[in-house]
């Protein structure tokens, strides 16, 4: 079972977006709000797991870019796990996040 809600601001000034993806069984659920649930559930499904819960490791190498003022916040519930993440395109790392994620965060901001 997928249930995650979507905050999205494009920037700081600007009103916020809210999305929903509610999955079941591989499925998008009537719940569902976001413009294309069905590439927000294959990209969760692919890159959930490691994006919501990564585990411990060396420090990572990102590049210093700056990606734009978007900022996301992603709460509910992943397969059992509560998920609470925010995504930012701040530098290269946060970018790559944000780009893998792009479908379920509903952005066409920079992504």
């Amino acid at each position: 079972m997928i249930d995650l809600t979507v905050r999205l601001r494009e920037d700081p000034a600007a009103v916020e977006h809210v999305f929903r993806l509610v999955a079941d069984g591989g499925r998008a659920q009537p719940a569902t709000t976001l413009p294309d649930p069905d590439a927000a559930l294959a990209a969760v499904e692919k890159y959930g797991e490691g994006i919501f819960f990564p585990k411990p490791g060396p420090p990572r190498l990102c590049t210093q870019q700056y990606g734009g003022p978007q900022v996301a916040l992603v709460t509910g519930i992943f397969h059992g796990r509560t998920v609470d993440s925010v995504f930012t395109r701040t530098d290269g790392c946060e970018i790559s996040r944000w780009n893998a994620m792009a479908a379920l965060l509903g952005s066409g901001g920079g992504a």
